[in-house]
């Protein structure tokens, strides 16, 4: 595995080649591969270090208050994870993250990633986004449970996903059973709530996707 493929990262973004070299330099690191079906970091764990997914990719679950497992997200590398984690107070991971795809995870030092911000503006910056981008995924999931019904619940996790200009949502982070835990309910109604939407032809299903067919009806149901 190349080192150099952590600068494809937007940890990394804009370095120069100095700045690179600079980074390998200073980072105290070790990097390590794991196996599909092996748990690497367990919910409650302490973060200890940066985490920067080289190869593969992992499942991010959450156990709620009423003892659930809940699908989150799927990560696939080059990426970092956990990121805002590592310097906080209480730097505990708030989920399991577990190999889908045999992965190569590069770990480094919390000090010398102090170390980095501090030779490296550039790197602060981009830490700073990055752990703005991470908190983004815990305040979508407290936004969808603010939406009463299930049908208001699944069109904003729909909007939420859509890329500018597109009509298309991938599923791969979750199959309708993960997804009903996401949203707090049970899978036969929130099968029967999007079977409704396919009905009124506002949405379409295939494998793994739903397009949206009427954007602008379903924007006025939120």
């Amino acid at each position: 595995m190349d080192i150099h493929e952590i600068f494809t990262i937007p940890l990394f973004r804009n370095f120069t080649r100095e700045m690179q070299e600079e980074t390998l330099r200073r980072l105290d690191y070790r990097i390590d591969e794991y196996p599909k079906g092996e748990v690497v970091i367990r919910q409650g764990t302490s973060c200890r270090h940066l985490h920067l997914l080289l190869k593969g990719k992992m499942f991010v679950d959450v156990v709620d208050v009423s003892g659930s497992e809940v699908r989150v997200e799927t990560i696939r590398a080059p990426r970092s994870f956990g990121t805002p984690h590592i310097f906080a107070e209480k730097n505990l991971f708030p989920a399991t993250f577990t190999v889908v795809e045999d992965i190569v995870l590069l770990r480094a030092t919390r000090e010398s990633v102090f170390s980095l911000m501090n030779s490296i503006p550039q790197f602060l910056q981009n830490f700073l986004c990055v752990s703005a981008n991470c908190n983004k995924c815990t305040l979508v999931r407290l936004r969808v449970l603010t939406f009463r019904s299930i049908r208001t619940r699944f069109i904003y996790y729909l909007f939420d996903r859509i890329k500018d200009g597109g009509d298309t949502v991938e599923l791969d982070d979750h199959n309708y059973v993960q997804l009903a835990d996401y949203f707090g309910v049970s899978r036969p109604a929130l099968s029967k709530e999007i079977r409704k939407l396919v009905e009124e032809g506002l949405i379409t299903l295939s494998p793994r996707k739903v397009k949206i067919v009427n954007k602008h009806t379903l924007a006025q149901m939120l």
